[in-house]
């Protein structure tokens, strides 16, 4: 996707006010244990979206792997941004709460700090979430670079400062999770949810 060419939004709709209030990030820093939590709220029977990052980079490592994140960051963040665009649009028909491993306003971040686009002035205020936004903290005791995550833990931690100042900045209250055990975090972020 060329740089700025993404579907037009003027303003919310009505559709995207109703399912907002649905729709919770689990964002904070690389290796914090999102995707483990994103699981364990899965089998408490809660609809979850992947992260997609980790989606592109496994499309980009069976395709041309033009846009991984080591080769072209700019255009890996352009993917996300769309493919997060999508994801939202398809998690708006599930009538209940759907928890989203990072999301549009990670990847917007990123493609503004990469480029300086202002990709969150035109995302991230038009393409809301739910006003609780769950952040994972830096936890080096189980950070792991992997096959898919190559970056180091410094890069890590300076992705998550960027992201506790821009979900404020966008309205957002942040919870920063505690280091416990995944359903000591499941059970912090249903109960400031109000769900099950």
């Amino acid at each position: 996707m060329a740089a700025g060419h993404y579907p037009a939004y003027d303003t919310p709709s009505i559709s995207e006010i109703i399912v907002m209030d649905r729709f919770v990030i689990l964002s904070g820093c690389s290796g914090g244990g999102k995707s483990t939590l994103l699981e364990a709220l899965k089998r408490r029977g809660h609809h979850v979206v992947a992260e997609p990052g980790r989606r592109i980079v496994t499309e980009e490592l069976a395709g041309d792997g033009a846009a991984l994140p080591w080769v072209d960051a700019a255009a890996f963040a352009r993917r996300a941004i769309a493919m997060s665009l999508a994801d939202r649009e398809e998690a708006a028909s599930v009538p209940d709460t759907v928890f989203f491993d990072r999301g549009l306003i990670d990847a917007a971040s990123a493609l503004e700090h990469l480029t300086g686009e202002p990709a969150l002035a035109s995302f991230g205020r038009l393409h809301r979430y739910n006003r609780h936004v769950f952040l994972t903290p830096p936890w080096p005791e189980i950070y792991a670079a992997d096959h898919e995550r190559r970056h180091d833990f410094s890069a890590a931690v300076a992705e998550y400062e960027r992201l506790c100042a821009v979900y404020p900045r966008l309205g957002y209250e942040i919870h920063i999770l505690p280091k416990v055990g995944v359903q000591q975090r499941a059970d912090a972020v249903c109960s400031i949810l109000g769900i099950e």
